[in-house]
């Protein structure tokens, strides 16, 4: 291979990034790549944790159904047949030895009339319960959502190292072909060979563990996604050169958060649940109140005593139905104090339940405040890397030029060599960081996360 050639292809191949970073998504056979948004909607659609929280929330829905319906009255049917043996009454009101029988049947009707606002307040804090769980179920996909592009992010990570990993080979591989080649025209020596071929075998144990680790990546996210196997399982390299992420500046803490507290599905469930827990002392404080109810049914009977003639069934059916209508009024008194503890414990849940709430909304800041950070630090670092790889590549090729005419050692040529690639890797983790602390703080200002 001529000078000319070598440089050429050593240019072609540092400049090859996104051409390899498109290889590396097709690794994986034929199958189509996947997108941060198909990897998000899959997983939350097939999430277990996300399932529970739906079956979590069908729960609730029953509760309030339930309760909705407890200002019905309930109805009941009974029948019974008794056999008594021995002593005994009789139809002319004396006791004797003998047997006797009964058949009865009654319909009974209760309906509470006043509860002290128990069912109603009931009712308010079962809504406010179905719809705390909803917002539940909303914060079990997010979480899943930012799990998914957390490993999203980190397999693009890995297969950027990968890529810089085979062009590393590449590189050596070209170096060790060339000295051999010297050394057959006797312009190289057997030691300067056998330094170059041990940096080759170096090189392809690093891209041999970049390997492993892509693929380990894959695998951990085929796993959030609840895939069968990361077989054929690939993911799309999102075009970061015309995305905007660096566009817009970030905005501060603040700003975030006075957009995330009203929008972020952990703090209205918070706020919901502040609120029934309200109800819940409202519930509490009715058992001081007086109970109301309503009653009415029908009965009839039949009665037979063994020896003794008897009207028969049909008409004892008849001459003995009876109905009635009544009014339970039941006044509380003294019942060792129990309501009373009972409206102190569901204050003091109130209490507990407001500081819940002032903790979520603390959390929630801080989290903000660190991914604002984290965005501006890796915008800053993304431009500090891009610089470095510049000067890495000048100094790659001034050095490649040294080397080949004999005016550097090979020792010196390949920490030039490694530093580019090291330059490679750091400016594609710093990327993509970048790149997912954007979308993390579009996410909290009410955006979806993608990219």
């Amino acid at each position: 291979m001529t000078h000319k050639g070598m440089i050429f292809l050593a240019a072609a191949l540092i400049a090859g990034t996104a051409a390899a970073r498109a290889q590396q998504a097709g690794d994986a056979g034929e199958s189509r790549a996947w997108t941060l948004a198909e990897c998000i909607d899959y997983a939350v659609e097939h999430n277990v944790g996300v399932r529970q929280s739906e079956n979590q929330r069908a729960q609730r829905d029953i509760q309030l159904n339930t309760d909705r319906w407890s200002r019905l009255p309930s109805v009941d049917a009974s029948a019974g047949q008794n056999f008594s043996f021995g002593r005994g009454l009789t139809a002319d009101n004396t006791y004797t030895n003998t047997n006797t029988s009964s058949t009865s049947f009654s319909l009974g009707a209760s309906m509470p009339l006043f509860t002290g606002l128990r069912i109603t307040n009931s009712i308010r804090l079962d809504r406010l319960n179905l719809e705390a769980a909803t917002a539940d179920l909303e914060k079990a996909r997010n979480d899943v959502g930012i799990q998914v592009a957390q490993a999203y992010v980190q397999a693009l990570y890995d297969m950027e190292v990968l890529a810089v990993a085979r062009r590393q080979v590449a590189i050596d591989s070209m170096q060790a072909a060339r000295l051999r080649a010297m050394k057959e025209h006797g312009k190289a020596s057997e030691a300067e060979l056998s330094q170059q071929e041990a940096t080759l075998a170096q090189s392809r144990l690093t891209a041999t563990q970049a390997d492993g680790n892509h693929r380990l990546s894959l695998l951990t996210l085929s796993q959030l996604l609840e895939l069968r196997s990361a077989e054929g399982f690939a993911i799309a390299v999102p075009d970061t050169a015309s995305a905007g992420w660096l566009a817009a500046d970030v905005p501060s803490a603040d700003a975030v958060y006075a957009d995330a507290v009203g929008l972020m599905p952990e703090v209205k469930a918070e706020q919901l649940r502040l609120r029934g827990a309200e109800y819940s002392v409202k519930v509490a404080q009715s058992a001081f109140y007086p109970q109301l109810s309503l009653s009415a049914g029908l009965g009839t009977n039949y009665y037979k005593t063994s020896g003794y003639a008897a009207p028969d069934f049909g008409s004892q059916m008849r001459n003995n139905f009876s109905q009635y209508v009544g009014l339970n009024l039941t006044v509380p008194l003294f019942n060792r104090f129990q309501t009373r503890n009972s409206v102190r414990s569901a204050r003091i849940e109130c209490h507990t339940q407001a500081l819940q709430l002032e903790n979520v909304r603390k959390n929630l800041y801080k989290e903000i405040q660190t991914a604002c950070q984290n965005a501006r630090n890796g915008r800053a670092k993304y431009e500090s890397c891009r610089v470095a790889l510049r000067s890495g590549e000048d100094a790659f090729r001034l050095m490649e030029a040294k080397y080949e005419n004999g005016k550097a050692t090979m020792t010196e040529f390949n920490e030039v060599k490694n530093s580019l690639m090291k330059a490679q890797s750091d400016l594609a983790q710093a990327r993509y960081e970048c790149l997912y602390q954007a979308a993390l703080v579009n996410f909290y200002s009410g955006g979806r996360l993608r990219f």
